[in-house]
Formats: structure tokens, sequence, C-alpha cells
């Protein structure tokens, strides 16, 4: 077990290592490129870098809830604080609202009204801005490969094209000195950064209402558990997540012989984990009534029968 221990901690300080590492890039060069961009008067450069803010907050939601699911439950959090992490997607997602009605408001004043921009120099920081990306996401396939880190490395890839588009706006503006493809491709970026957080937000609300993960299916769940040798009905099934990688269930099972609970539990159970990827399942039995035999009722002297039937 200790070795097991130290394995597992030793794998999860190394993946909060690549996630902090991504991290501090991204926000170091979406900081230099939002300054540039404001320098050089390029709405699409402003946009990227606050594409890439939202690839780093995706970056720290995935670092802080892999440290926080490495924290234990305690008497206060029973469940521990994996729900944290919907709480920051949330926080994001409505952050990434506001600045995407920003970005649109501003590239249709830009388009109404057209300003110099510097296209050089966008150029040359939308080119390191994809180096910058690739390189993030070069860390993040190094790492250990989770739920968190696939949907970070999601956003990055989004970010890829967000850095293109921020440099075909340069290099145009460059050759041909037509700047409406600036705010025109602001819009454009803008419309990665609506999709990411519609997404996010519908994550975050739906696991703060404590929704079936939306990648399983309940009906199925419930079909595949009364298909349990000895297991004739489930009901009050219940599927909820305390954060993105750790499910819960709990149900009630009627089952035909209380003396095949044992096996009945155990192989409930690794039909959920190893189907289902569910490994937190609390099953109560029941016994069906309309098999149970009732005991026979004491007679007095008399050959009367006295009190109740029991089960």
């Amino acid at each position: 077990m200790s070795a097991t221990h130290d394995h597992d901690h030793h794998h999860g300080a190394a993946a909060g290592w690549v996630l902090w590492s991504a991290v501090a890039l991204t926000l170091a060069f979406a900081g230099v490129e939002a300054g540039v961009g404001w320098w050089a008067g390029s709405l699409a450069l402003v946009a990227d870098a606050g594409h890439m803010v939202n690839d780093a907050g995706a970056l720290v939601i995935a670092a802080v809830a892999g440290w926080i699911a490495r924290r234990p439950a305690s008497r206060v959090h029973s469940y521990g604080l994996g729900r944290a992490e919907f709480l920051a997607a949330l926080v994001n997602s409505l952050g990434l609202l506001a600045l995407v009605v920003w970005l649109a408001v501003s590239a249709v004043t830009r388009l109404q009204a057209p300003q110099p921009v510097q296209g050089e120099a966008v150029s040359l920081t939308a080119a390191l801005g994809l180096a910058i990306n690739i390189g993030v996401a070069w860390l993040l396939s190094r790492g250990e490969q989770n739920l968190n880190t696939r949907a970070a490395m999601l956003h990055v890839m989004g970010d890829l094209l967000g850095s293109v588009a921020a440099l075909v706006a340069g290099v145009v503006i460059t050759f041909t000195g037509w700047t409406p493809i600036d705010p025109l491709l602001s819009l454009a970026i803008g419309t990665l950064i609506l999709v990411s957080s519609l997404r996010l937000l519908r994550q975050a609300l739906h696991g703060l209402m404590e929704g079936v993960p939306l990648h399983l299916s309940l009906e199925e769940i419930g079909r595949e558990m009364a298909g349990v040798r000895g297991v004739k009905s489930v009901h009050d099934l219940h599927v909820w997540s305390v954060a993105s990688d750790e499910i819960m269930l709990s149900a009630h099972l009627l089952v035909e012989d209380m003396r095949q609970w044992p096996d009945i539990l155990a192989t409930s159970r690794a039909l959920l984990h190893e189907r289902f990827d569910i490994g937190h399942v609390t099953l109560q039995p029941e016994a069906d009534i309309h098999v149970l035999h009732l005991r026979p009722v004491p007679k007095t002297a008399g050959g009367e029968a006295h009190g109740h039937d029991h089960a």
C-alpha cells in the first residue's frame, strides 16, 4: 500500500508540475500578446490573448482539481472538495461570456470606424503565440492523461486556431493594408471562445445541480444492473458526480433470494466499475415479499391461532 501510494503521489505531483508549467507559459504570453495587440491596434491579437486566458483558466481548473482530488475527506466535507472544480468552471465560463460581449462590441465599432493596425508586429507576435501553444500542447501530451488534461488539451488546440487567425490578419494587413480583416477575424476568435465557454457553463451547471454525468445514460445503467443474476428489478437509482472524474451511484435492488446478496453485490460493483467507470457505489438490497415463507403461528390449547404472521 505504501509503495502504491508513493507511486500515485509521484505521478500526481508530476502531472501537477506539467499543468502549472503550461499555465505559466500561457498566462505569460497572453500578457505579452495583449500588450502588443493594444499597442499595434489589433483587436484580433487582443482577442487571441483573451482566448489564451481562457486556456489558462481551463488549465488552472485541471491543476486545482488534481490537487483537490488528493485531499482527503473530512468530518465537515465527507465527500471532499471536488465540487470546487464545478464552481471554478462556472466563474471561468461567465468571465469568458463577458469577454465575448466586449469583443463583439469592439469588432462592430472597428468595422464602422477602421483604425490603423501594425501588421508586422501582429504577425510576429501571433507566430510566437502559435509556437507557445504548440509547446503547451506538447507539455500536456507528456503528462498524465485524464479527463481534466484531455479537456485542457482541447482548449489549447482551439487556441491554436486563434493564433492562426491573428497571424492571418497580420499578414493580410502587412501585404494589402486591408484593416477590416482584423475585427472580422476577432469575431471568429470570439465565436470559438463563445462555443467553449457555453460548453464549460453547461458542464458546470450540470455538475452543480448533481445531474447524471453527460456521457452516461441512467436507463442503460439500470438495465445492466437489472440483468445481474438474482436481481428482479432496480429502483431509486441515482447517479451524480462530486468531481468530473469522481462518479457516485446509489440504488435499491429487489433480489430473489437474500442469501445471494454477497454475490449480487460483488457482481454489481464489478459491472459498474468496468462498464461505466463508477467506483463509489451504495446498494440497498430488498427482499421479494412474494417468495418469502411464513413461519407457522403457534396455537393455543384450544387450537386457535393467536398473534400475527411474520415474514
